[in-house]
């Protein structure tokens, strides 16, 4: 018996230690929904979006291989506060653009960088990061229906800038089954990459169609919009999508060391 007691002090040692040491202030918390497009753009423009000393981490494998942006429109469904108390705004809606990242010189300083987003929510603009723009333009419809079974969804979403950037999407499909996920990740500022927010997830992830993993195509409409302004160069023709990914449930929570 004395033997299992202490395992068990070891165990609660072991799991408690980490929370210690990675103490964080909690900023925010929201449940959204979000549908990603990960591109291939070009690198060179991409790498003019960057911070000196700073490089895009590009997958050889798997349902990210090639990826070196992702455009995420995010349905900002329920926000709160630090504390569980109901933020103000309480919902909100956004696109924005971000690259996988590592520091160069220390490549398991890695994460990802936001370089641009629209929002409709003036509370959002600049943002952590500074580069959160209002949306002179901002359009969101989601819907979804079953029959004897099969789950269809289509999502329409536009986003526009007085500075001229822009971002739509109209997509439709049919639901597959979703596969559970977590994540840690540090998104960098990048006007000043050592300060930085962590953003912890707990998410299912419908991954529609994929030319590297090649699951059943759902996707039966898909028409994208990008450009003009700081992201013209980025989307010049050249670019293609890797993967088209819903997230039908995406818990954040929003903290900093």
């Amino acid at each position: 018996m004395l033997s299992r007691l202490k395992v068990a002090f070891a165990l609660a040692a072991f799991v408690l230690l980490p929370m210690v040491v990675t103490a964080q202030t909690v900023i925010e918390q929201a449940a959204e929904h979000r549908y990603q497009i990960d591109f291939r753009v070009n690198d060179a423009a991409l790498a003019k979006l960057l911070p000196a000393g700073w490089e895009t981490v590009i997958a050889t494998e798997g349902p990210a291989k090639d990826c070196n942006l992702r455009m995420i429109f995010i349905d900002r469904m329920a926000i709160m506060a630090d504390g569980g108390k109901t933020a103000t705004p309480h919902a909100s809606r956004m696109v924005y653009l971000a690259i996988p990242v590592r520091e160069t010189a220390n490549p398991k300083n890695a994460g990802q960088i936001i370089i641009h987003g629209i929002t409709d929510s003036a509370a959002d603009v600049p943002g952590a990061f500074g580069v959160y723009q209002r949306a002179t333009t901002a359009r969101m419809s989601r819907t979804a229906a079953a029959n004897n079974g099969v789950l269809t969804g289509s999502e329409k979403w536009e986003f526009a800038a007085a500075s001229g950037e822009f971002m739509s999407l109209d997509v439709e499909y049919v639901r597959g089954p979703a596969r559970k996920g977590a994540a840690e990740v540090k998104f960098f500022n990048p006007a000043d990459p050592s300060k930085f927010q962590i953003f912890k997830t707990d998410q299912a992830i419908d991954i529609m169609r994929n030319p590297t993993t090649n699951p059943p195509d759902n996707v039966k409409k898909f028409v994208y919009k990008a450009g003009g302004g700081r992201i013209a160069a980025l989307f010049d023709g050249t670019e293609r999508v890797v993967s088209w990914d819903v997230f039908p449930w995406y818990i954040r929570t929003v903290s900093q060391p």
